[in-house]
């Protein structure tokens, strides 16, 4: 799973494309299912494909064409819901897209019970079988309890709040139901700032940003023809988990943690 935010939609696919050697997935058994969603012209746009059997999946070729500055993408591994297109991450909702690793303990269990704890306007969303889209309209719930969910300009405390809140409800449940914390990460964005959620394996976040970076991801005699505007002030950060290990230029994100991405400033790292 990975994601990124910057301030330049002209240079989106071209982060991607940089880091391909870390974003690259080889499969093992089981074919693979695999989403991106990212904002485009204004809009929120999903490219979904619930079965690739190929043996590398490589979402950068995915994006080649895309003209955007916000992106999450996500290879799945299905554990719960049969790979159809309603089950493939990442998932939508009005400006939100959002994506998970990992499995609710117990979900079988939980289900109705997490779908019973929804506004109806919010559940009758919910398409597929997953635990996932289920734990994403969980944290609408909460954004709406809070009276956040239809605001414009969210504040990234409210959604951390959202994320805690969720996080603890679906860990008491499933401790009802005999299972320890839950572990798997997240990512979830309605635009102008991206969260993650980091619980278990090797999460990591690149920064790319002005002159040096650019003619990094271009090359300096490209960068020359291109005559790209404002190339001091270009700021990317790219995200990823369930790495093998820390990428050389990566810097790791330790403990269970939210991270918050904006498209300007460098991450900033909270305890859960």
């Amino acid at each position: 799973m990975f994601g990124f935010i910057g301030n330049r939609s002209d240079l989106g696919a071209r982060v991607l494309k940089s880091n391909a050697d870390v974003l690259t997935i080889r499969r093992q058994g089981e074919p693979l299912g695999w989403g991106i969603g990212f904002y485009q012209a204004g809009e929120i746009l999903l490219r979904r494909r619930p079965i690739d059997d190929r043996d590398v999946i490589d979402l950068t070729e995915a994006a080649e064409d895309i003209r955007t500055d916000v992106l999450i993408g996500h290879v799945r591994r299905a554990s719960i819901g049969a790979l159809r297109t309603e089950n493939t991450h990442p998932f939508r909702y009005r400006s939100w897209v959002f994506a998970q690793t990992g499995t609710i303990g117990g979900f079988e269990g939980l289900r109705e019970r997490l779908l019973a704890s929804q506004p109806e306007f919010l559940r009758r969303n919910v398409r597929g079988e997953t635990d996932s889209e289920c734990f994403f309209y969980l944290f609408l719930s909460f954004l709406h309890d809070a009276g956040h969910l239809n605001e414009v300009h969210v504040e990234p405390e409210h959604v951390a709040a959202a994320l805690r809140a969720s996080i603890a409800l679906v860990d008491r449940l499933s401790a009802e139901e005999g299972h320890g914390p839950n572990g798997g990460n997240i990512l979830v964005t309605n635009g102008e700032t991206m969260m993650a959620v980091h619980r278990d394996g090797v999460m990591a976040y690149r920064v790319l940003r002005g002159k040096f970076d650019v003619e990094e991801l271009l090359g300096e005699e490209a960068t020359r023809r291109a005559r790209i505007p404002s190339i001091e002030s270009m700021h990317f950060t790219i995200i990823a988990s369930e790495l093998d290990a820390v990428p050389p230029g990566w810097t790791a994100v330790e403990g269970r943690s939210i991270v918050t991405l904006s498209r300007v400033k460098a991450p900033e790292i909270e305890a859960i």
